[in-house]
């Protein structure tokens, strides 16, 4: 079971971790204390922008479908994750950077999975990986912790597992459900995750899940209960056509990029610009 520090206040944290960058086990005596924030990011010059106001940014394979239009998150690669990695380290100052590994990445066992989030780490310079799996990943979580390299744990809805679960749907409604998640999610504790991700599963659940661990739960569809959040920064900021129940938009960039784009059009086809201040 993982060893929780004493809980510890963000102001506490930001003074004791002055001018360096967060880890995992300042995420890990974030338990039942302030909030932790998190917000994916796939460049450098967003993570500049999102560093101030995270505690963790997140790497997501996410950018299979925001960057790359892909459907699903499968086709994603090592090296996409790496090469976006160390944009995101590169932009950020003081935010625990977690990458995901990718599908195909660690599923045969804790041997490849060492490999593969040991390079992952040292070509990009992030902090931990984060891997989508229940309690048949219990075993790779302890292999990796015990090797230095520090796991997020994914839990409900995972996304590379899209067909197996039939589609992207909520989790926990049964009971059969309920209780696996709760396996899941106390296994991959004890194994070390210094947090888990709760994704789109039923509240309650979310809530039970969160009283049960000893880490905290990050959710997204899940919990306010839940010791963090974390959305998919372009879902937020209404970058993106279509978005689930559970994201909330903060702002509708896509609109204003539009009228931006629009204006400079109409200004372009006038002739108006560029105008005398834009020469040399």
């Amino acid at each position: 079971m993982s060893t929780l520090p004493l809980p510890e206040s963000r102001e506490a944290e930001i003074k004791r971790n002055a001018g360096g960058r967060l880890t995992a086990p300042d995420i890990l005596r974030r338990k039942r204390s302030e909030p932790l924030v998190m917000l994916t990011a796939y460049t450098a010059r967003m993570a500049e922008i999102l560093d101030p106001h995270c505690d963790l940014l997140l790497v997501g394979d996410s950018l299979a479908q925001v960057i790359y239009g892909l459907p699903t998150t499968l086709p994603v690669s090592l090296e996409m994750m790496a090469t976006h990695g160390a944009a995101v380290v590169r932009g950020s100052k003081r935010a625990l950077v977690v990458i995901d590994m990718p599908f195909r990445s660690y599923e045969e066992g804790p041997e490849q999975a060492f490999r593969n989030a040991s390079w992952l780490l040292q070509e990009t310079g992030a902090g931990a990986v984060k891997i989508e799996g229940g309690i048949g990943l219990a075993e790779t979580v302890s292999f990796l912790k015990a090797r230095g390299i520090p796991v997020m744990s994914h839990i409900g809805l995972t996304p590379q597992s899209v067909h197996t679960l039939g589609g992207y749907k909520v989790q926990g409604r049964s009971n059969e459900d309920f209780s696996q998640i709760m396996q899941d999610a106390q296994a991959l504790d004890n194994a070390g995750a210094f947090a888990i991700v709760v994704e789109a599963v039923v509240e309650a659940l979310a809530r039970s899940v969160t009283q049960a661990v000893e880490c905290p739960t990050i959710g997204i569809g899940a919990s306010p209960a839940c010791d963090g959040q974390v959305l998919v920064v372009d879902d937020m900021l209404g970058m993106t056509e279509r978005v689930a129940r559970f994201v909330k938009r903060y702002e509708n960039l896509s609109g204003r990029i539009d009228a931006a784009v629009a204006a400079y059009s109409q200004s372009v086809r006038a002739r108006a610009f560029p105008e005398p201040a834009n020469l040399y």
